[in-house]
């Protein structure tokens, strides 16, 4: 898969990686092409050795049997060889007017060519796999792992296992005989990069200033900067000239998200979940696979409640050293800091409704674990009380920004190291807190609720009518907050608050 990336997703021509330095010192001495090549390939020795060390220690194959590091270094130096050659071969078929695209689609359709060879003979000569039988994944493994063993599969990937073999050698002997053919094949990677003819100096060197810029920003604390042209990016919606004022700041809020977060595309997202979870739910129905997989994505909810709000900060934790111009809007505080909060908030609960939709989907495909009625109506609870609930938990760190703005790094110019460190842990200590106690009226209506609608009605009705509830209960506790909010944001003092 690894070597398959490095002939379909690369489309720059080849270039060496060198510093400013080495491009100023060795481009214009005496050196021939073969020669960078050689300095490059024994420069990059020390990563692969390092990379040895450490891959080695990890998978714990350390002891005694130093031929699995050998083995690593082998595997790391023929794939640099293949990554380096690749390039080369790349850059000469751009040469020749082959385009990128062109190449991707020859590559692709050798690889499904041989794919498609292996299954015609998989089905010719083994015996059908009958996937509703499967109780577990073990039969799979055992039945994929015949399909690479025998048949045409083992030619095909002859010189990958032929890499691979010194670092599953069992002795010393096996080691040996096994290195023999794995050393010829880095030497054929060998050949085949210090043969190739291509011309890599001028690609090198805009590599080597784009680097040179990136690590400039990086240490100027820009860590987004990448020496590139910024894309124009596509709008969430269409944003008419009249309309809800805060909707225009959630418009500009999902453009600087990016592209990631359009409606297009999660309900593309949405469509792909749910038939892979109803395939997934008619193949191993019967198995523990399906309700673990729900669990997983109910975890997944359930994390992006505590995590989401520190990822997401499309809001005044962005936008505070823009307050003066915000402050120039014809808008009162309160519908600024709606605006400011519903693209997180929005972006919040896509996600979690994502995950939702395929954990009922997969729940519901196992009877056994609960009926269907029960799961139903805990996920249309869910669905109700999420948004309020990310509304709610947005809040309290904007909060903390409008009162202690010089503790929030509003920047990526904002202090750094263990003290920055310790603050952080701090406020998530503190917002942790808030919502706790936040969370309380919400959850006595709840309870309220549930044990009194539960003597009339069933269960599956009694959940999400006492959810119901709750999100009204958030949703007063988030009018409140967003009036406080509000109150502070206008009485915030751009001279006497915000860092010059």
């Amino acid at each position: 898969m690894i070597v398959l990336v490095a002939w379909i997703l690369p489309r720059q021509r080849a270039a060496l990686a060198f510093t400013e330095a080495e491009v100023a010192f060795l481009f214009p001495a005496p050196i021939s092409r073969r020669g960078l090549v050689h300095f490059k390939l024994l420069r990059s020795q020390m990563a692969i050795l390092f990379t040895t060390l450490l891959l080695t220690l990890v998978t714990n194959r350390f002891g005694g049997r130093h031929w699995y590091a050998i083995g690593w270094w082998l595997i790391l130096s023929t794939l640099n060889l293949h990554f380096l050659g690749s390039s080369f071969a790349r850059t000469l078929l751009l040469e020749r007017g082959i385009s990128n695209w062109q190449r991707r689609v020859g590559t692709l359709a050798i690889v499904l060519a041989a794919a498609a060879i292996v299954i015609l003979w998989a089905r010719r000569t083994m015996p059908g796999l009958d996937l509703s039988h499967i109780a577990n994944i073990d039969a799979l493994k055992e039945y994929g792992q015949k399909v690479l063993t025998s048949g045409p599969a083992p030619f095909l990937l002859y010189p990958f296992r032929l890499v691979v073999r010194p670092y599953l050698a069992t002795n010393p002997p096996a080691f040996l005989l096994a290195a023999i053919p794995a050393l010829f094949v880095m030497l054929l990677h060998y050949a085949w990069v210090i043969r190739s003819n291509v011309a890599f100096e001028e690609a090198s060197v805009e590599a080597s200033r784009k680097i040179a810029e990136r690590v400039a920003s990086v240490r100027a604390g820009n860590w987004q900067a990448s020496g590139r042209k910024r894309k124009s990016r596509r709008p969430p919606f269409k944003l008419r000239p009249s309309g809800s004022q805060p909707v225009a700041i959630l418009w500009k809020n999902l453009i600087n998200a990016g592209q990631g977060f359009t409606p297009r595309l999660w309900i593309v997202l949405v469509a792909v979940a749910v038939g892979s979870s109803l395939g997934l739910g008619q193949t191993f129905g019967k198995s523990g696979l399906v309700p673990a997989l729900g669990m997983i994505a109910a975890v997944f909810i359930l994390w992006s409640l505590v995590f989401g709000p520190q990822v997401l900060r499309q809001d005044f934790r962005q936008d505070l050293p823009l307050a003066v111009v915000l402050k120039m809007y014809p808008m009162r505080g309160w519908q600024i800091v709606l605006g400011e909060l519903l693209a997180p908030a929005a972006i919040l609960t896509a996600i979690q409704w994502f995950l939702l939709i395929i954990g009922t989907v997969l729940f519901s495909q196992s009877q056994e674990f609960m009926a269907r009625s029960m799961i139903l109506g805990i996920a249309c609870g869910a669905a109700f009380v999420l948004p309020m609930l990310n509304l709610l938990i947005l809040q309290i760190p904007n909060g903390a920004v409008l009162l202690f703005p010089a503790w929030f790094q509003t920047s990526r110019e904002g202090a750094h190291g263990i003290e920055a460190t310790g603050q952080r842990l701090i406020f998530m200590l503190g917002q942790l807190l808030a919502f706790l106690v936040a969370l309380i009226p919400a959850s006595g209506f709840f309870i309220g609720i549930f044990f009194l609608l539960k003597i009339f009605l069933d269960l599956s009705l009694v959940i999400p009518l006492a959810s119901l509830t709750a999100a009204f209960v958030l949703s007063l506790e988030a009018v409140l907050g967003l009036m406080l909010l509000g109150w502070l944001f206008e009485r915030f003092d751009l001279s006497a608050e915000q860092n010059p």
